[in-house]
């Protein structure tokens, strides 16, 4: 179990986040200053920070990698690697451990959150993330997929027109870096309201966080989070729900939750993981 006053950083993104080449930037910070990829390489140590992406969780991991390959040249990193792990035994190849080991950042990539965790979960590289970021100032940062599997619990699926009854969510065990909140991605694009209240209707303890795309966290000590990026998060908190007849309905029965605490925070708001207290950025703020 991972402490919540771990060392270490963690910044889920909501996926399609700005790499430097983007056409229309209405909805998006400067690429060099203010883009989410600058916040990973600025909390890894810098230019010489050693990046390790794993592209696990997509089916196109060789133009992935070249994705990313470009965008962490662009931003002037120095030592940037690639390991596409594809089977439990070569998470636990020699190498593999070796390259996480000496990293200062792992950055997992979008696909299918359940093949990071079939692949990867509760091997020894997944030992060594839990170990790094537990005792260093160690850096995992995941973009959609990559941030979805963060939580211990995970959404697997869902389709979000049938959201609000019973069933409809997958839910499974995630990589257990944060054990204070449920993430979902391309949160406001995809329409994924109902699937994340479902979720956290059945973990009321737990905190939903639904990322929108180009927008992240950063995650310090799983006791606080500051909103990064160009787009909005909403947030879900269950702990006041009055209503909630999940347990009792049949799979597939419309649900009823009332009094779910909602909010919408964007770039600079904090949150406090402990007390759920707000920081929101100033209006006299220059980000505004």
């Amino acid at each position: 179990m991972i402490s919540t006053q771990a060392k270490g950083i963690l910044i889920p993104v909501g996926g399609n986040e700005d790499k430097g080449h983007e056409e229309n930037e209405m909805y998006t910070l400067e690429f060099i200053q203010e883009g989410i990829l600058f916040h990973v390489v600025r909390e890894a140590g810098g230019v010489n920070a050693k990046i390790v992406v794993i592209p696990t969780a997509s089916s196109i991991p060789v133009e992935v990698c070249e994705t990313y390959r470009q965008a962490f040249a662009m931003l002037g990193c120095l030592h940037v690697d690639f390991l596409d792990i594809r089977t439990r035994e070569e998470a636990e190849a020699p190498d593999a451990l070796a390259l996480v080991r000496a990293a200062d950042c792992v950055m997992f990539t979008g696909g299918d959150q359940s093949k990071i965790t079939n692949f990867i979960g509760d091997t020894l590289l997944h030992k060594i993330l839990i170990e790094k970021y537990s005792n260093e100032k160690f850096v995992i940062a995941g973009t959609s997929a990559g941030a979805m599997c963060m939580s211990e619990e995970m959404i697997t699926g869902g389709n979000s027109s049938e959201s609000f009854r019973k069933g409809v969510v997958g839910m499974g065990k995630g990589m257990r870096f944060t054990p204070n909140l449920i993430i979902d991605s391309h949160f406001i694009h995809r329409g994924r309201f109902g699937r994340l209240m479902e979720a956290v209707a059945r973990f009321p303890q737990l905190i939903g966080i639904g990322l929108a795309e180009d927008t992240g966290l950063i995650i310090r000590n799983n006791s606080e989070f500051e909103v990064i990026g160009s787009g909005m998060v909403i947030l879900f908190d269950g702990r006041n729900i009055l209503h909630n007849n999940i347990e009792l309905l049949k799979m597939g029965t419309p649900m009823t939750l009332t009094n779910m605490t909602t909010h919408v925070l964007a770039n600079g708001d904090k949150f406090d993981l402990n007390t759920r207290v707000i920081k929101a950025l100033p209006i006299s703020s220059p980000f505004i």
